[in-house]
């Protein structure tokens, strides 16, 4: 009886000096960035500065009045508002001894937008604005006469066409959209601008994004293979553009006042026949100007 009243008196005295939880005043702020490397846009400084300004950093303020669900709908809203930009999902909790942590993962940046109309902005992989920020990535670029929404519905699923193919993810480093809406595509190695034509429309977003892809994917496949079968052989700097709108030919324009070079796509060898022809579609030589074409026999 001795031990026990000992260890009860011990036990009562202890838990009557311990302060209460909700007396207690938040002593630490641990703030955490999920993917700080791969994104880059927040640091916990920022989002401290963030919360500071809206009055709502923890620190110094008793537990029992610091709210995790109004932190974490600060920082990214269920319902709307504005938030921080580049916070996609924030979890906030309380700990026993004072201190408050909060997790944050960041939205990723697909595209970087820098219209003709002045815009300059970042779209996420759900086509969703970004602001522009001081931070750099090496993101593709999209020039031109775009949008918003023509961003966001169009160039988004382009965009991650681009983006899972890992040679193309590497070779695009700008996206030109012309003023009827064909685009250009800019690549890093070789003095050539790729044309793959206007991009199918639709009338809801899934549909958008299916047929996007879909003929995104078709034109890179092609220009890969003219890529492999013909530029491996005539040379990365020969052509100044190249067209691959058509289903049938690829229409390549020749540097300074050489003549362009048209490749059709037929046969399964592989084999390239450097065949000059100098008939080609009015509508193509109109677009690009073209005074004469050679033909040259593209196998897929």
């Amino acid at each position: 009886m001795d031990v026990v009243l000992g260890v009860y008196l011990v036990l009562a005295v202890t838990s009557f000096n311990k302060p209460k939880t909700t007396d207690m005043a938040c002593s630490k702020v641990e703030i955490s960035v999920a993917d700080s490397s791969d994104a880059g846009f927040l640091s916990a400084d920022e989002i401290k500065k963030i919360l500071t300004d809206k009055g709502l950093y923890p620190l110094g303020k008793k537990m029992s009045e610091i709210n995790p669900r109004s932190l974490e709908d600060a920082m990214a809203p269920r319902n709307g508002g504005s938030g921080i930009p580049f916070v996609k999902t924030a979890e906030c909790y309380k700990t026993e001894n004072g201190h408050v942590c909060i997790i944050v993962t960041q939205r990723t940046p697909l595209i970087r937008i820098k219209s003709d109309r002045g815009a300059d902005y970042y779209l996420d992989d759900q086509g969703g604005i970004m602001p522009n920020s001081k931070y750099t990535s090496d993101l593709i670029i999209v020039t031109g006469s775009v949008s918003d929404v023509f961003a966001k519905y169009y160039i988004t699923p382009m965009a991650r066409a681009i983006m899972a193919n890992d040679f193309w993810k590497n070779q695009i480093e700008q996206i030109n959209v012309l003023p009827n809406h064909g685009i250009e595509l800019v690549p890093r190695v070789g003095g050539h601008i790729i044309y793959i034509g206007e991009l199918p429309t639709g009338k809801y977003k899934g549909e958008i994004s299916q047929k996007v892809t879909d003929y995104v994917n078709s034109k890179l496949d092609r220009t890969l293979k003219f890529y492999k079968y013909g530029l491996s052989k005539a040379g990365w700097n020969k052509y100044s553009y190249i067209d691959v709108e058509l289903d049938n030919q690829i229409v390549c324009r020749k540097h300074g006042n050489e003549p362009q070079s048209s490749a059709s796509d037929e046969g399964d060898n592989g084999n390239i026949d450097a065949t000059a022809k100098k008939d080609a579609p009015a509508k193509k030589e109109a677009k690009h100007n073209a005074d004469t074409l050679s033909r040259h026999e593209l196998t897929e």
